[in-house]
């Protein structure tokens, strides 16, 4: 007999602990060389973990377990034979159980005592604004002890439920636990302010209808918003540079670079993939990398190093109706820029009221080392980028720019 011993893998730098989040074969399973044989969580993404070698298996850990990268999760007998007319991990059908007949205990006749609260108990339900109808005594002829009293809760509105009152109770993904973590981190540990500020966003409406056919059948990706939303924050950095920074003890890191964060919805929730170098791409260059990242976000098959180093983020809640928010910073980042969903407003245009498709944007930076002029500086960039993008993002040749 020749077992292997498979043991988790380390998902990247830092990383010590994963939890398994879902087995996708059952103990004693055969298994291929390469089969997908669980999904694990770390604090950064979901993996697969794939089989190292043929053969019967044997689980160490159950779902839900917080397992060190480095222990033994499963054995592999590679010894053992395929089963004949098997194939691998094929689910168990379970024969069919005898139904039995419930056994139903008499009813106890009622008496004076059921439903009648002690003394101590009729205190305690008092206090709690509970009926004494409302609780099942557990005493003796069911009479209601304080111990009873104590345990009820109060019901949730005041006239009786007619439909469905189950709840359910589910540990939250070690991803999910460790934003909520950094969530919490970045509102206790950072001087967090939020500006606001509106986008006409007719010019790229514009800009839109007019090339977006042509885009679309040329590059094989549809000209967006993100592409003039990343290249307008690109400039900006440029211009801002401590919004480009972070803060690393008594330091302050100014990168000269713009590795842009876009924020995502991914099958566990939400991941932030990064643009590489976004100050070098294109239109077309950032429409096929959104479109990238976004597609293994989805499919679950980002990886790790795909979503760390960015050092500014962008975030769309306006795709799913918000008109207005505060980002919350993505650490060790000092800004985050908020877009939201369009809207036509009136909007005051040479003496004249003209109804425009607004977008309100929101930056939320670190004022440590953000100043309220570089953040307000920034925003105001953003917004003459995206309203004047012919001459601020396209060098006045849009054909050029989107390589028509």
């Amino acid at each position: 007999m020749s077992v292997l011993e498979m043991k988790v893998p380390s998902p990247g730098e830092s990383i010590t602990e994963v939890e398994i989040a879902t087995w996708l074969v059952e103990d004693g399973d055969y298994v291929e060389k390469d089969q997908p044989i669980a999904e694990v969580d770390s604090d950064k993404a979901t993996l697969e973990l794939p089989a190292e070698e043929s053969g019967i298996i044997t689980l160490q850990a159950e779902e839900g377990d917080a397992v060190a990268v480095g222990a033994v999760v499963c054995l592999i007998d590679t010894s053992a034979a395929k089963p004949e007319g098997s194939e691998a991990s094929a689910p168990k059908e379970e024969a069919p159980k005898e139904e039995k007949k419930p056994e139903v205990a008499a009813p106890k006749a009622a008496t004076y005592a059921t439903g009648t609260a002690s003394p101590a108990a009729k205190k305690v339900l008092a206090e709690k604004g509970i009926a004494s109808s409302a609780v099942k005594g557990t005493g003796k002829d069911g009479r209601i002890t304080k111990e009873d009293a104590v345990k009820a809760v109060p019901s949730m509105g005041t006239q009786p439920a007619n439909g469905s009152r189950g709840t359910e109770r589910k540990k939250m993904s070690m991803l999910r636990r460790k934003v909520a973590q950094r969530l919490v981190a970045v509102k206790s540990e950072t001087a967090m302010l939020t500006t606001f500020n509106e986008v006409n966003m007719q010019p790229i409406f514009d800009l839109r209808n007019e090339f977006k056919v042509a885009f679309k059948e040329k590059h094989g990706v549809g000209l967006g918003f993100m592409s003039f939303f990343t290249l307008a924050v690109v400039r900006a950095l440029k211009l801002f540079p401590d919004v480009n920074s972070m803060i690393d003890g008594d330091f302050q890191i100014k990168h000269d670079f713009q590795d842009i964060s876009i924020a995502v919805s991914g099958p566990k929730g939400l991941m932030v993939p990064v643009i590489r170098n976004a100050e070098n791409l294109s239109f077309r260059g950032v429409e096929s990398e959104v479109k990238r990242l976004a597609l293994r976000a989805r499919d679950g098959q980002i990886t790790i190093d795909e979503m760390t180093g960015g050092t500014f983020t962008i975030t769309n809640g306006g795709v799913f109706g918000s008109m207005l928010s505060t980002p919350i910073i993505n650490p060790p980042q000092s800004g985050i820029l908020g877009m939201h969903n369009i809207v036509n407003r009136p909007m005051a245009v040479n003496g004249g009221i003209v109804i425009q498709p607004i977008m309100y944007v929101a930056l939320s930076y670190d004022h440590r080392i953000v100043d309220g002029r570089e953040s307000v500086g920034f925003l105001v960039a953003v917004k003459e980028a995206l309203e004047n993008p012919v001459e601020l993002l396209m060098d006045g040749n849009p054909a050029r720019a989107l390589e028509m």
